[in-house]
């Protein structure tokens, strides 16, 4: 079983939202980002389930920050160093800096 903890901050998507479905009826975005306020840059994966996953997919491109609140859970990945896999489960979205490409503005 993994610990889970409330989480909130700033992220830099890194990657295109990938979409799943869950028992054939339930829809799940992924998707990996950046926490840069730590001095490593450190890279977490995302989850959004059902219509926020959609929204997330219409609403936000590759290089925008986000806020973002959700349930942060650690794992182990099946690899010889053990090493964690860290996956934050989020509840709530809120845009904080987006890429000129959202405003139709060319070049």
């Amino acid at each position: 079983m993994a610990d889970t903890n409330y989480i909130s901050g700033i992220v830099k998507i890194l990657e295109n939202p990938k979409q799943k479905l869950v028992n054939k009826t339930i829809p799940v975005t992924e998707f990996r980002v950046q926490l840069p306020q730590f001095k490593n840059n450190t890279i977490v994966n995302l989850v959004f389930w059902g219509n926020l996953g959609k929204d997330v997919t219409n609403y936000y491109k590759l290089n925008d920050y986000i806020i973002i609140e959700g349930y942060l859970s650690l794992k182990n990945k099946k690899t010889l160093n053990l090493s964690k896999r860290v996956t934050i489960t989020v509840l709530k979205i809120y845009p904080f800096l987006l890429s000129s490409s959202h405003f139709g503005t060319k070049g």
